[in-house]
């Protein structure tokens, strides 16, 4: 049987019943990999370990291609059968839900806990213990990973070992805590959302911080070259301005240094040039200069760098994510073939193995899976066919007749011409074009009202605004077009189609701020939601599509950057509060530049108002982040804390400004490299719209024995049918499915970077092929004790695919499967000079 191809279904009765049992129980698997790797292979096994080693084959194969998925290690496999419960446990969806309560409560611990927020303050034995709760939590979660890991594999696993360590002392610090009940200094604390980023649903945060991480080496050399500059300039500042009267911004070296530190951020400019300018016209070319050279020249080239860096690394973590799927792939189909054939996958075994990937597919759903990748229609996988699966797996199938257009075309006359006439007239360009003019006209009308209450220095809020015919001639047009077009496209395309999503969204706003202007001011706020219908115009012009086009595709990425920058803002709040607890600023900073700011006085009119920027608890302190971000009069709020505490805290405030400028151009980056791939992917691929590639799609034909086959479970699986479909034509099978799925990013980059791919994989073609020559230079060199004559100069060694059960590699090495082919050579070079 093995190496034929399967047979096919006999015709089926109604009352006919197959056996069960999978033919696969009793081939022989041609690697038993780690979980069965005490179980005897042979050909006289019995049936019952023959399908216990096929169901751990399966099992095992699945986690290989879940961690190829995730991104994994492969050095993190479950060493053996025995690590296999743990493993599951870890992998659990209850399980990594508890992890992420557990990291996300003792984030949200940092509001209850001294400095409190007023109305969340709890007391210390209570979030004492719900801390140690926590923590055991993470800590159950490290043990059961150290029980399939292995205490070796568990200490050289960087992240997990940080977070075993960073848990130790912040436990003995809350046993501490419970025993004196009372708090103390806590820094510590800001170490949390470690916790946070190693769980699995922030797997996208996690790969963002590994990106800024490795991004980091170019950005420092070149902030060092920007203090190194900095430091120069102060050096001469102080030398230049130093006696000037009435200059404090150079009267010492660190005044010279943090006055131009904060002059890169132009908060204070030109306050801090005008005494100098007074004193000569000519020192403005110093504060030009420095200017010019830092802030236009190597604050820009620091940009250029970021992007180039980010982008190299994008690049790079495609090759590596490419190349580790094919490794699992490659680990996956090495124990999901047999020893009669250990070059092809047979659709049992594919199908066992997906039951384990992707438990929740239907019979029919893996059947077509299988039949989509089976492209050489043998009813049996390649090599190159099984390298495809991770595109297929998350198809969505739904049964298409050929003849069948649109939505509504198997309604009855006449429903169906009238629906397939709307279809037509919703997708004319008449009809889109008439949409934007009233857009266009509702614009002039909303910006003509608007001109006219400013004029009149009208009070909004208490306005009464009655509904006017206009209001309602705009609503009803463009509540009529949401209608036609679910009728005409149908409310599944609509309702998932980016687009018209948002143009429903814009019209649903529009209707709920009509009824706002028929309550009059009693739903103001819902009133002022009535410019939201011109967002609609970005729809009109290619470049405007562009810029929303790109907001929708990064978003899930930008909330990975927005919870990065919130993390930081956490860690930097937790550190400020512990530093900065106990510091009034309420009139403090007398006799200074900066006492006008912060004097505490019952007169509004002379009120400094910066005294409310503090550290007194975490929001307050994240609001005092957010303005030293922005970065407009920053130096107002460092200068207090300065000359209330001591100098030795601008430390936190500039660290925190450095920091944040890197992060900030980091997702500048980001953006402008997500815009400019758009943009080139649409030129390169000849799209009016990269939207036009955003799904997947595939289309299946069954046969009527196929259709059987899928449907009833008591029918052995068999690829036969697909292989009798090999010379015939679809017409035969009359059962058509369509499959479809969205496209990420790296499907967007591999078409993209199509030519480079292949490249990259003549690359390791070569790499391979230089693997065997040099095993087979070093097989034909003569060794002492060996007869040459006995040499076999006609073998050369077949390249192989490792066994799991060797030692992995990480997946940033692409050529997996060349280890050390010039240290093998070399090795063998200094052996033959030893002995010469």
């Amino acid at each position: 049987m093995a190496g034929n191809v399967d047979r096919p279904l006999r015709p089926i009765r109604e009352n006919q019943r197959t056996s069960s049992i999978s033919e696969s129980e009793y081939e022989i698997v041609n690697d038993t990999g780690n979980m069965g790797y005490d179980i005897p292979i042979s050909a006289q096994m019995s049936r019952r370990d023959n399908r216990k080693l096929w169901e751990l084959n399966y099992q095992e194969a699945a986690i290989f291609l879940q961690e190829g998925e995730n991104n994994d290690k492969f050095y993190t496999h479950p060493r053996n059968c025995n690590a296999l419960p743990a493993y599951q446990i870890a992998h659990h969806q209850w399980f990594q839900v508890l992890d992420l309560a557990a990291a996300l409560g003792l984030l949200l611990l940092a509001a209850c806990e001294r400095p409190a927020v007023p109305f969340l303050t709890l007391p210390v034995g209570v979030h004492g213990s719900l801390e140690i709760l926590g923590q055991l939590i993470l800590a159950l979660q490290l043990a059961i990973k150290m029980r399939w890991l292995g205490w070796k594999t568990f200490i050289k696993h960087k992240r997990t070992s940080i977070k075993s360590f960073t848990l130790a002392i912040m436990f003995i610090e809350s046993v501490v805590v419970l025993i004196r009940q009372t708090n103390h200094f806590r820094v510590t604390r800001a170490l949390r959302p470690l916790f946070l980023i190693d769980t699995h649903y922030f797997r996208g945060v996690r790969r963002i911080s590994r990106q800024i991480l490795m991004s980091l080496p170019p950005i420092l050399e070149l902030i060092f070259l920007l203090m190194f500059f900095i430091l120069i300039f102060s050096i001469l500042g102080f030398y230049l301005f130093s006696q000037v009267a009435n200059d404090t911004y150079f009267s010492t070296l660190q005044d010279s240094f943090v006055s131009l530190f904060v002059l890169l951020t132009t908060a204070n400019f030109p306050d801090v040039m005008m005494p100098a300018y007074a004193s000569s016209r000519f020192n403005a070319a110093f504060f030009i200069v420095y200017l010019a050279l830092v802030l236009y020249f190597l604050m820009n080239l620091l940009l250029a760098v970021v992007y180039d860096t980010f982008s190299n690394l994008e690049k790079r973590k495609l090759k590596r994510l490419y190349f580790h799927k094919r490794i699992g792939c490659q680990h996956a189909f090495k124990l999901l073939v047999t020893k009669q054939d250990s070059n092809t996958v047979n659709i049992r075994n594919f199908i066992g193995m997906l039951r384990y990937l992707r438990p929740k597919k239907k019979r029919l759903d893996a059947y077509l899976i299988f039949k989509t990748l089976n492209k050489s229609r043998s009813g049996r996988l390649s090599m190159e066919e099984f390298y495809g699966v991770y595109s297929v797996l998350d198809l969505q199938w739904q049964p298409k007749q050929e003849e069948f257009k649109i939505w509504s075309s198997n309604f009855r006359y006449p429903f169906n011409f009238i629906f397939k006439k709307l279809n037509e007239f919703v997708n004319w360009r008449g009809f889109e074009g008439f949409i934007y003019l009233v857009i266009a006209v509702n614009f002039a009308w909303i910006l003509e009202e608007t001109i006219s209450l400013s004029r009149e220095n009208i009070d909004v809020k208490h306005y009464n605004f009655t509904i006017t015919w206009a209001s309602i001639i705009f609503i009803c047009i463009y509540t009529l077009e949401a209608s036609i077009k679910i009728l005409g496209k149908g409310p599944v395309e609509y309702f998932t189609t980016g687009w018209d999503l948002f143009d429903f969204l814009v019209t649903v706003t529009s209707v709920v701020g009509l009824l706002g202007e028929y309550f009059n001011d009693s739903f103001f706020y819902i009133t002022v939601l009535r410019p939201f219908r011109l967002l609609r115009l970005f729809k009109v012009k290619r470049s405007y599509r562009d810029v929303l086009g790109t907001l929708f595709v990064l978003f899930s990425r930008l909330i990975s950057l927005v919870v990065v920058i919130m993390l930081v803002y956490y860690f930097f709040a937790i550190v400020g509060m512990e530093c900065f607890l106990y510091v009034d600023l309420r009139n403090c900073c007398k006799n200074t530049s900066v006492e006008d700011f912060y004097r505490f006085t019952n007169d509004s009119r002379t009120q400094g108002y910066y005294y409310l920027n503090d550290f007194s608890n975490i929001m307050i302190s994240g609001v005092t982040l957010f303005e030293l971000t922005v970065v407009n009069n920053w130096f107002i709020i460092m200068d207090g804390f300065a000359h209330h505490i001591g100098e030795v805290s601008r430390v936190f405030f500039m660290t925190f400004y450095i920091v944040m400028m890197v992060v900030m151009t980091i997702v500048v980056a980001f953006i402008l490299e997500l815009f400019l791939f758009r943009i080139q992917y649409r030129r390169k691929l000849k799209l009016d719209d990269i939207d036009d590639h955003a799904k997947q799609t595939a289309h299946v034909y069954l046969s009527d024995e196929e259709k059987i086959m899928c449907e009833n479970d008591d029918y052995k699986w068999t690829g036969g049918l697909i292989a009798l479909q090999k010379d015939s034509t679809d017409l035969q099978t009359p059962y058509l499915y369509r499959g479809e799925r969205y496209r990420n990013k790296m499907d967007f980059s591999l078409r993209m970077y199509g030519d480079e791919v292949k490249s990259w994989l003549e690359e390791e073609q070569d790499s391979r092929d230089q693997t065997i020559h040099t095993m087979t230079e070093l097989r034909r060199r003569s060794r002492p004790n060996a007869d040459l004559e006995d040499l076999d100069e006609d073998f050369i060694p077949s390249p192989t695919l490792p066994t799991p059960r060797e030692e992995f590699v990480q997946e940033s090495s692409p050529a997996y499967y060349n280890p050390g082919a010039e240290n093998l050579q070399g090795e063998s070079e200094d052996q033959e000079a030893k002995r010469e």
